[in-house]
């Protein structure tokens, strides 16, 4: 493996003998600062040590969308979160970092290998509401907290589509800084992601579990992607351990659709491949999309379905096959909401 502690070895040296004095030096993860980071990172310390026997430590690194305090649309969306991330790994000061998958670009680096997506969390997005309220409970005019223009345009759509009438207000923030806006009484209701709550041990919050038929979420929620120099061979095949296939499957098919799209995380777009299952043998994969205006009077959502992909290529294609669906159906004309 790579020296801890120095610059990463050339790739000529990979087959370096092994009892060499490093091999139970701490790994070095890179983790943002945010609770919902550490939390997700320290779940992934525990797993990773258990598959090398060697101690992880957390470094603690800031981006740049931690520090901005203007909305993701404004500041480029996708890779805020992620850059300085990289940038440590690729200058060897870490030796792999955790990312919430959604926030990774859809290109992926030659230099740095996705070693491993870990079975998926809840994807579902959640309602955190005042006097324990779930969604069609909600009064007229009710205020709904949310950065994303993703859930904007489908909890308008529906509203819309069920006579009820609700503002969706851009926030940003933290889970406690958005949870603090209902609990002061400045919004009726926050809508946040299941699986972020779940690994802060606050699922207690949550007033309703949103139906993915209701709002689908983004590309990858739920899921995380453990990253790491792609020539450092010992390292990515010890965290490949960690991978799970059917994740890995899904996600790469709603990245895919993403990325056909041409479509930022500021663009209202949702994704969700899911597994279909005949008793205890599953068949096949859905591929369901969404794309839509953030006031929800038009909305694009198509859905497909193809056997379980086998290979990356084949998750790629599922993808690519129903962005181009969508287009043909006028989701081009709803993407002009994404930062240039």
């Amino acid at each position: 493996m790579s020296e801890p502690r120095e610059p990463r070895a050339p790739q000529g040296q990979a087959g370096a003998p092994q009892g060499r004095p490093d091999e139970k030096a701490a790994l070095r993860l890179g983790t943002r600062r945010s609770k919902l980071a550490m939390a997700q990172s320290g779940l992934v310390a525990q797993a990773v040590s258990q598959v090398t026997g060697r101690p992880v430590e957390l470094v603690e690194i800031t981006t740049y969308g931690d520090t901005s305090r203007e909305h993701l649309a404004q500041i480029g969306g996708t890779g805020v979160f992620v850059t300085a991330l990289r940038e440590a790994l690729l200058l060897g000061e870490i030796d792999f970092a955790v990312h919430s998958l959604k926030d990774l670009p859809t290109g992926q680096p030659d230099e740095l290998a996705l070693a491993a997506v870990p079975l998926r969390e809840d994807p579902r997005d959640v309602l955190v509401a005042r006097d324990g309220l779930r969604f069609e409970e909600l009064p007229d005019g009710a205020r709904v907290g949310t950065g994303s223009p993703r859930r904007m345009a489908q909890l308008n759509a529906y509203a819309r589509n069920h006579g009820m009438t609700i503002e969706t207000v851009p926030i940003r923030g933290n889970v406690d800084t958005r949870i603090g806006y209902v609990r002061s009484g400045e919004l009726d209701a926050v809508v946040l992601a299941a699986a972020g709550l779940g690994r802060l041990g606050r699922t207690e919050d949550v007033t309703d579990f949103l139906s993915v038929d209701i709002v689908l979420p983004a590309p990858g929620q739920g899921a995380l992607a453990i990253e790491c120099a792609a020539d450092n061979a010992d390292l990515v095949a010890a965290l490949g351990e960690l991978d799970d296939p059917f994740t890995r499957a899904a996600v790469s098919a709603e990245r895919s659709l993403l990325a056909a799209l041409e479509a930022g995380c500021s663009a209202p777009v949702g994704a969700l491949a899911d597994l279909l299952a005949d008793g205890q043998i599953v068949k096949e994969m859905r591929l369901r999309g969404v794309v839509g205006t953030t006031d929800g009077t038009t909305l694009v959502q198509l859905s497909t379905t193809g056997p379980v992909p086998e290979t990356h290529d084949q998750a790629m294609a599922l993808g690519r096959e129903l962005a181009a669906e969508m287009l043909a159906k006028g989701a081009a004309g709803l993407m002009g909401e994404r930062a240039h």
